[in-house]
């Protein structure tokens, strides 16, 4: 007997979030990495390794949430799409924080 799952999907607010982590996951590995194969050199021993391990789960959790959001999150009530959307905008501004951050301590 052969039984295929069945995979549903609807474009609403927690599918669109799903969409731009998943986006955001690619371009915050790619810049990351990019910044790490500049300026790694200045950062020794415990801020290294911890910006090893953001760099690999980092992405690894946003493209998992995204994937989750997107397949899933037809189910989810008006409240919980409003929290994953406060979320995602509080992951946003860290992140231009952390740009902000990089781009001020690299004209020093």
């Amino acid at each position: 007997m052969l039984t295929f799952a069945q995979v549903n999907f609807g474009l609403n607010l927690a599918g669109l979030i799903g969409i731009i982590y998943f986006i955001l996951a690619v371009i915050y590995f790619i810049l990351t990495v990019a910044w790490l194969a500049q300026r790694g050199t200045r950062l020794t021993g415990w801020s290294l390794a911890l910006y090893i391990i953001q760099v690999i789960f980092t992405p690894i959790i946003m493209l998992m949430c995204g994937v989750i959001l997107f397949f899933q999150g037809w189910r989810l009530d008006p409240i919980l799409q409003f929290e994953q959307f406060l979320l995602l905008l509080l992951i946003i501004y860290f992140a231009i924080k952390d740009i902000v951050i990089n781009a001020v301590y690299r004209n020093r």
